[in-house]
């Protein structure tokens, strides 16, 4: 009789790797923001914690009554999630059975491939540009019966570049109806291209567009998981099927909320970091490095064979930056004075 065993498959799993913690070293590997929550969101976390022994609204009804505001969007048109990785797993449950497939740009987000296999799904990788970007086309051709639905990583996680209006355009229009684009726009609040655009217009006009939103990166809210899909109403009332019931909790939504009621002071923070980031390649760029134009918080390194080395050279002077080996090393912006530690290391491996 055999004996109790997980699923097989999950031995090929591709591993999420988080980026590391060391005490005392400087953490320049998960693309959060350096600031904690605002004064005004860390009143309204402690006040929401007198209610924990309550169990959290399942729908999260008030944040998705805020955000449809905010928005103008219909309310049934919303569904809320952990973070966008959870919505992404949901989205692949939603909308993908076995054996259909599931594309996405590589190198992007390193949940993609796994949400897709633990679904079930087939993941199919397309080949990012000579210049770091998604490649539309490749992933035009690559289309076939069995695609149900495509990530689209705006700006891509972890290049940091980006896709114009004019292309996605032309892409959503290309794409067949059965195929769900799912806009990916986890780093939109650090846009300052205006060709890029706001992916909830083409919700608006496209029923097989949907994007995703997320509180962890601008808002700063990465530890509480809570983010947010704007899609088609079957697709949104889908996603809410698939949900795990008060998987979202009290203190998250009450957090989001308040993080939107501050969103001007937030949004100001994010501009902080936008004039970081704009030193900080400029410095690497005059060094003699290779980084791409970024439009997130973070800088792309694509150092290849060499990325080991340099992740190995940054732990030895206490900088944790995420390195993807064989590939490139991704960079989070921090704080001044460690973006001025982090360049001086870095001058220091060139030589």
């Amino acid at each position: 009789m055999p004996s109790l065993a997980p699923r097989p498959d999950l031995e090929s799993l591709p591993k999420y790797v988080p980026g590391r913690t060391i005490l005392g070293a400087i953490k320049l590997a998960s693309n959060e923001v350096p600031g904690g929550p605002l004064p005004s969101v860390r009143a309204a976390i402690t006040d929401a914690m007198g209610d924990v022994n309550r169990y959290p609204d399942s729908g999260s009804q008030a944040l998705r009554e805020r955000l449809a505001a905010d928005l103008d969007v219909p309310i049934d048109r919303l569904a809320v999630g952990c973070g966008s990785v959870s919505l992404c797993q949901q989205l692949i449950q939603a909308v993908c059975g076995p054996g259909d497939e599931a594309m996405f740009a590589w190198r992007s987000f390193e949940a993609y491939p796994i949400v897709t296999q633990v679904a079930h799904a087939v993941g199919v990788k397309i080949p990012l540009t000579d210049g770091y970007g998604l490649d539309l086309d490749a992933m035009l051709a690559a289309i076939t019966d069995r695609t149900k639905l495509i990530f689209v990583c705006n700006p891509n996680n972890p290049t940091g570049t980006v896709l114009h209006r004019d292309e996605i355009e032309r892409f959503i229009e290309a794409v067949p109806e059965h195929v769900l684009v799912v806009l990916d726009e986890a780093y939109k609040e650090f846009v300052t291209d205006s060709e890029v655009p706001d992916g909830v217009e083409f919700t608006r006009t496209h029923n097989n567009v949907a994007v995703l939103r997320t509180f962890s990166k601008a808002y700063g809210l990465a530890g509480l998981r809570i983010g947010y899909a704007v899609a088609s109403a079957p697709i949104a009332e889908a996603l809410r099927q698939v949900y795990v019931a008060f998987s979202v909790n009290a203190i998250a939504q009450v957090a989001a909320i308040a993080s939107l009621d501050a969103a001007d002071e937030l949004l100001e923070r994010c501009q902080e970091i936008i004039t970081e980031r704009e030193r900080v390649r400029n410095s690497l760029v005059d060094m003699g490095y290779d980084i791409p134009p970024t439009q997130a918080n973070f800088v792309w390194f694509p150092l290849g064979e060499r990325t080991v080395a340099f992740s190995e050279h940054m732990l030895d002077r206490k900088l944790i930056v995420r390195p993807f080996p064989g590939d490139g090393a991704r960079v989070t912006i921090g704080t001044p004075e460690e973006n001025d530690l982090f360049l001086a290391a870095a001058r220091e491996f060139l030589s």
